[in-house]
C-alpha cells in the first residue's frame, strides 16, 4: 500500500518508515507457521498453499480495485519482473516451505529460515556489490548461526523438513531483487496480486497432478485458517514486506524479521503446545546479539537496486 499516513511527516523518514513496516511484517511473519501447522491438519502442504493463495489473490484484487490501481498493469517492464517474482516466491519458494512443515516443527521452520538474513548478505552485497556496513555482516553471520544451533541436533537424524527450509531461504533474495526492480514502478498491491494471479493455476495444477485435492468436509474445516493465511500472512504481511525493501535493503529488513522465531515459538507454545527445545531456546542467544549489533550502525544503508 501506499501508506500515505506517513508521507510528508517530519518525523519519519524513509529508513524509519522501512524499519516499522518490516517490524510489523515480522510480527505477523512469525504468526504464519503456526497458523499454516493448523491448516494441514485438514490438507495437504500443497492444497493449502493453492488455496490460501487464491484467497489471498481475491483480496488484493479487491485492494486495487478499490485503490485504482489497475492502469499500472499496463507497465510492461514491471510485468517482466514480476513473472519471475511469482515463479520464485509465489511457486517454488511456498512450494519447499509448506511441504517442509509436514515434518518439521513451526519453530524449526522460523528459525531455519533466519539464514535468509545470510543468503541475502551473499546475493546483495558479495555478488551484487551493494554497500552493507560491517556490523550488519556480524549480525547476519549471527543469524546463520541461529539457524545452524536448530540443525546441530538434526545432523544425525536426518529431516528433509530443515532441508526443504533451508533451500527456500536461499532462493527467497533472487525473488527480492526482481520486487525491488517491480515496486520502483508499480504499487506493492499490483505486484502481490499478479504474482498471486500468475501462480494460483499452477499451484493447483500441482495440487491435481499429486492427487491431493481435499475432500468437501476438510476444505470447509480448513476454511478459517486458509482465510488467514491468504489475507494477512499472504497479503497484508507482504505488502508491509515490499514497501520495507523498497525503503532499506533487503539485509537490513531481513535481520529485523529475526524477531520472528520469537513470536513463533510463544503461539505455538500456545495455540499447538509445542514447547520450545534446549536448542530453539539457545538459538534466541545469537538472535539477540545480532539484533543488537544491526542496530548499532545508525548511517543509512545504500539501496540502489
Amino acid at each position: 500500500m501506499e501508506f500515505s499516513v506517513f508521507r510528508g511527516s517530519r518525523f519519519m523518514n524513509q529508513d524509519r518508515q522501512g524499519d516499522i513496516f518490516g517490524l510489523l511484517g515480522a510480527v505477523l511473519g512469525g504468526l504464519f507457521p503456526v497458523v499454516t501447522v493448523l491448516s494441514l491438519n485438514y490438507l495437504s502442504a500443497l492444497a493449502s498453499l493453492a488455496w490460501s493463495t487464491l484467497f489471498s489473490t481475491v483480496c488484493l484484487g479487491i485492494i486495487c480495485g478499490v485503490r485504482k490501481k489497475w492502469k499500472e498493469v499496463k507497465i510492461l517492464s514491471a510485468l517482466r519482473d514480476i513473472i519471475w517474482v511469482a515463479f520464485i516466491l509465489s511457486i517454488l519458494y511456498y512450494a519447499l516451505y509448506f511441504s517442509g512443515l509436514h515434518s518439521t516443527s513451526a519453530g524449526n521452520a522460523s528459525i531455519i529460515a533466519l539464514t535468509e538474513v545470510f543468503s541475502s548478505f551473499l546475493f546483495f552485497h558479495v555478488w551484487y556489490k551493494d554497500y552493507i556496513p560491517k556490523e550488519h555482516i556480524l549480525g547476519s553471520i549471527l543469524m546463520l548461526v541461529a539457524a545452524m544451533v536448530v540443525l546441530y541436533p538434526n545432523l544425525t537424524e536426518f529431516k528433509i523438513g530443515d532441508i526443504l527450509i533451508l533451500i527456500a531461504s536461499f532462493i527467497v533474495p533472487v525473488g527480492n531483487y526482481f520486487q525491488q526492480k517491480a515496486r520502483k514502478k508499480v504499487s506493492s498491491e499490483i505486484i502481490l496480486f499478479i504474482r498471486n494471479l500468475i501462480a494460483t493455476p499452477f499451484l493447483f495444477a500441482i495440487v491435481y497432478i499429486f492427487k491431493q485435492d481435499p475432500t468437501l468436509s476438510d476444505l470447509k474445516q480448513s476454511i478459517p485458517f486458509v482465510l488467514i493465511n491468504g489475507f494477512i500472512f499472504l497479503g497484508c504481511a507482504k505488502i508491509l514486506w515490499i514497501e520495507s525493501i523498497h525503503r532499506i535493503s533487503v539485509t537490513k529488513a531481513n535481520a529485523l524479521s529475526c524477531i520472528n522465531p520469537i513470536i513463533t515459538l510463544i503461539f505455538a507454545w500456545i495455540m499447538l503446545n509445542d514447547i520450545p527445545t534446549i536448542w530453539q531456546m539457545l538459538s534466541l542467544i545469537p538472535i539477540a546479539l545480532g539484533l543488537i549489533i544491526l542496530g548499532i550502525n545508525k548511517k543509512p544503508v545504500r539501496n540502489d537496486i
